[in-house]
């Protein structure tokens, strides 16, 4: 075998696209979406065709293996290899033609589903199969695995919707598939003539049985029958990558229905809606889904019952006809696509939202998609339950209900050699159960390494044998993704979770279960994640791509400087903290957490980047120049080309303000609602209950409003703005006496050490005598997420930390929950800008919605990330990602606002970028309230 090497050396000079074999590119793909990981040696992403060819006559000539892979969705391991990894997403990613007369286009095997999507359908059209990873996953990658998603019901499988393929086999020879023996390998005509008994009895129920769903091992090989006219294009779908690499695709596109409408069916458990989902099938449904309520957590809108089913039909008539024939505990029709996007955003959630159960626990993929014929879907159901409680596992079905074919996520030890034991007994036992059921192990997302050496259970030797010689026939050599398939793998070795230490930090980088959710780069919505990787489109920029490179940091077979590696520290660099995952990722990675993390460990006992000391120590900086009275010199140094050295050059720093909030507050006099002076005795968060001074009809509320670093001395108006509403509201308002920190720019900067003395300083001065109890008003987003999410988490054993994380409230929430008879003046003005990252994934903002509404604030806030991301934007090299970031959602909401509009921005980040991006001002609630108060009391100066 060539070394390694020379191999890069060859491959280099063969191939125009690139060539990787360094620690990062390894790294972020050694797994998929599946349990399983295999390290491969380098990482090549052609540019087309010929450079396929090229890597496979090269690959081929070295002996080395080779794996496709697209986006990395896939849920069994097939998309993971030991030699050299294509990545056909980087280039070879175009629709290349439509033809709507025809309803077809031509297609790279790189494309996104969702880009084809959008492509067709001005043209009334759409691709039937659309699995619920439709916005990352590749038409490559429904190609290897027969992908089917909801709407197979109407329109089939990826096979069924595919006409031809190009196909470049190991060593690089060509072959284009259709329908009948052209392009057929030598020998595959005679293979199918000797054995045409195997192929008409050997075979498990399919379509002609009213079962579609047969997708385990070469699934389609019986479409090679002459009384099924021989497609051959049909029969190399679903072969996972084992055969050869498709480098172009003509598929078939369906008619897109102009206004479909959504039956959601309420049962009392997720059994009765299995035996009632195939007595729908008569009426026409597109999709029939099925979802349990140990799934659909927290969610609203739904119809009485402990599971249902989704029902789409194709228009309002079909539903109605549904709604009178099903016999279900509760029934609701919905019209609205918005109503009905936010249902189905529950279940294409649901891949990653069943790896945690009820209580916190993680569940794996392994048995993701069994099919059984959909009239027995009920008895299979209520015997997986059984085999799940008698191996002592949980899991939670749901899935496709209407063509019987079930997805679950459980919650396998695959750590332990007994849990691991107990994996492989379960798998054999469940396989035993879905053949007995007449059912496929794999219903449409192949078998890889999770299912391929158990298809001898489901086959028979005959049908094993077939499938052999069939391999052998397009792949002599066998270079092409060994160990999937055909003399497969062991389903219990190459585990990805066994290669990591037992660590906390190490269990939470395994939460990523590589759905990739964050890999999307649809334009709209409330969605965050991941700017930086919608920024730049790579993956490691991605919140998957940079978990997997801690996942190797830990391992240490690829990635070896640990906690000091380059890999790790170059991915995070661009992420701008958002803490988008958090609520975004279906599984909660919390990536802004692992960053700080990973800055701490990195930089421990080195001298830091200049950055982590001017912007990490804001705070302190900050009070020195004001109590220097030095409010300008920081951001005039960089309006006279003077930048502060570590900082970028590309933006001017903000001033502070000359007059700090607490220097105001201080010098106010008296206050009005509520007199002066702090009144009692006592720690902000001894409780979650408001203070009440005085008692009776004249009782009032007493919150303490919190002075965060950017509103103390860079947005002083804000805190004054907020005094005059919340007293307008009748509230009492207070300001803590001693320094208080929420330690946010620590966090940033990974000064964890630092973060927590600052936060044991913090709750010793609301410990001292004098400070008041109630409500804690943060105006900063982000102090407020910190103080919610990251003291508790620094503190964890200091019962002060959880108690004064309890009472942090929002501007809004707190006007909502302790003045809820006040009413807000009104502004009736269109309203643009920015919601906060933070505020999204930690405090959320239906309360800041409904306060708007009340205030008639008309329109909504851009999704996204502003870019700025408190120090992110300031530091060298980051400003393009930054202003990128901006141009994804904000700038483009200004520009398209009305010119009355109020620009409203309640994160001082935010206010930052767009007043240095735009033509226009940001404000907080808070000003845009006050400046509309009724009277001139007290208003802000």
């Amino acid at each position: 075998m060539t070394s390694t090497g020379e191999l890069e050396r060859t491959l280099r000079a063969n191939v125009r696209g690139e060539v990787d074999f360094g620690a990062a590119a390894r790294a972020l793909v050694t797994m998929d979406a599946s349990n399983y990981r295999r390290v491969p040696l380098g990482v090549v992403a052609p540019r087309d065709a010929e450079d396929v060819t090229a890597a496979l006559r090269v690959c081929a000539d070295a002996g080395v293996p080779v794996v496709p892979r697209g986006g990395g969705t896939s849920i069994a391991g097939q998309a993971t290899g030991t030699g050299v990894v294509l990545d056909l997403t980087r280039h070879m990613d175009a629709v290349l033609s439509v033809d709507p007369a025809a309803r077809t286009a031509v297609v790279q095997p790189g494309l996104v589903l969702d880009r084809l999507r959008d492509a067709v359908r001005p043209h009334g059209l759409t691709f039937g199969p659309d699995p619920s990873t439709h916005s990352r996953c590749t038409l490559g990658g429904m190609i290897g695995n027969n992908a089917c998603g909801a709407h197979s019901v109407a329109w089939g499988t990826t096979a069924d919707n595919v006409t031809e393929l190009a196909v470049t086999t190991y060593g690089g020879t060509h072959h284009r598939l259709g329908t009948g023996w052209a392009g057929a390998p030598a020998g595959l005509r005679e293979l199918i003539a000797g054995n045409l008994a195997v192929l008409r009895t050997g075979m498990v129920p399919g379509v002609a049985d009213g079962f579609s769903r047969r997708i385990s091992g070469y699934g389609g090989l019986d479409a090679l029958l002459p009384e099924r006219g021989v497609g051959l294009a049909r029969a190399f779908c679903g072969s996972e990558g084992t055969l050869g690499v498709v480098t172009e695709a003509v598929v078939r596109l369906v008619e897109l229905p102009a206004a479909p409408v959504l039956v959601v069916l309420g049962y009392a458990d997720e059994s009765a809606a299995a035996d009632a989902a195939a007595g729908l099938l008569p009426y026409g449904p597109l999709t029939v889904e099925g979802m349990a309520a140990d799934l659909v957590r927290g969610a609203t809108g739904l119809p009485r019952g402990g599971a249902w089913l989704f029902v789409e039909m194709p228009d309002e008539g079909a539903g109605r006809a549904l709604l009178r024939a099903a016999d279900a505990l509760d029934a609701t029709l919905l019209t609205d696509p918005a109503g009905q996007r936010a249902l189905w955003r529950i279940r294409e959630d649901a891949a990653g939202t069943a790896t945690r159960t009820p209580d916190g626990s993680m569940a794996w993929p392994g048995w993701e998609d069994c099919a059984v014929p959909p009239a027995r879907l009920g008895a299979y159901l209520r015997a997986f339950r059984r085999l799940l409680a008698s191996h002592g596992l949980r899991g939670t079905p749901y899935g496709h209900f209407g063509e019987g074919c079930v997805h679950a996520r459980i919650d396998f030890d695959l750590v332990t050699g007994e849990g691991v034991a107990r994996f492989r007994a379960f798998s054999s036992d469940l396989a035993d159960l879905v053949v007995a059921h007449g059912g496929s192990l794999s219903g449409e997302h192949g078998d890889g390494q999770a299912r391929a050496e158990l298809l001898p259970r489901m086959y028979g030797q005959d049908v094993i044998r077939l499938f052999g010689a069939y391999k052998d026939l397009w792949d002599p050599a066998g270079g092409m993704n060994p160990g999937i398939l055909v003399r497969p793998a062991r389903l219990d070795e190459n585990l990805r979770f066994a290669v990591l230490p037992a660590t906390p930090f190490a269990a939470e980088v395994a939460r990523c279960v590589g759905v990739a959710k964050c890999r999307t780069t649809e334009v709209g919505g409330p969605a965050v994640m991941c700017p930086s990787y919608r920024a730049t489109g790579e993956e490691r920029h991605s919140t998957r791509g940079r978990a997997r490179l801690l996942h190797e940091m830990l391992a240490g077979e690829v990635v070896r400087d640990g906690w000091r590696s380059r890999e790790v520290a170059d991915a995070l660099d661009l992420c701008l903290g958002c803490k988008g995952c958090l609520s975004d990722c279906p599984v909660g990675v919390d990536m802004a957490s692992y960053k700080s993390e990973f800055l701490h460990r990195h930089w421990s006992g080195r001298l830091r980047p200049l950055s982590h000391y001017l912007l990490g120590g804001l705070p302190t900086w900050l009070r020195l120049l004001s109590a220097l009275r030095l409010t300008r010199p920081a951001g005039s140094l960089t309006r006279l080309g003077l930048p502060l050295p570590g900082l970028t050059r590309e933006r001017p720093l903000p001033a502070p303000a000359a007059v700090p909030f607490s220097r105001w507050w201080r010098g106010r006099g008296v206050r009005v609602g509520g007199g002066g002076g702090a009144v009692g005795a006592g720690a902000v968060g001894a409780d979650v209950g408001a203070r009440v001074v005085g008692a009776g009809a004249g009782a009032v509320v007493t919150v303490t409003l919190w002075p965060d670093t950017f509103t103390e001395h860079l947005g002083p108006e804000v805190g004054r703005a907020a005094v005059a509403v919340l007293e307008a509201a009748g509230l009492r308002v207070e300001v803590p006496r001693r320094r208080v920190c929420c330690a946010l720019t620590y966090v940033s900067t990974g000064r964890l050490d630092t973060a927590r003395a600052v936060l044991r300083r913090t709750l010793d001065s609301l410990d001292a005598p004098g400070e008041p109890r109630g409500p804690v008003v943060v105006l900063e987003p982000s102090c407020a997420a910190a103080l919610r999410a990251d003291l508790p988490a620094l503190l964890p054993d200091d019962p002060r930390a959880h108690r004064l994380a309890a009472t942090v409230r929002t501007f809004a929430e707190t006007l909502e929950e302790y003045a809820p008879h006040w009413t807000p003046p009104r502004l009736d003005r269109p309203v643009a800008g920015q919601t906060h990252c933070h505020q999204h994934a930690v405090l959320g903002d239906a309360a800041d919605r409904r306060l708007r509404e009340r205030a008639g604030l008309t329109g909504e806030l851009s999704g996204g990330c502003c870019g700025l991301a408190g120090n992110f934007g300031f530091e060298p090299g980051h400003h393009a990602v930054s202003v990128a970031c901006a141009e994804e959602a904000l700038l483009p909401s200004l520009r398209a606002a009305a010119p009355n509009a109020a620009v409203l921005a309640d994160g001082f980040s935010c206010r930052t970028q767009i007043d240095q991006l735009s033509d226009r001002r940001a404000r907080h609630l808070a000003e845009l309230l006050a400046e509309a108060l009724p009277t001139p009391t007290d208003r802000p100066v």
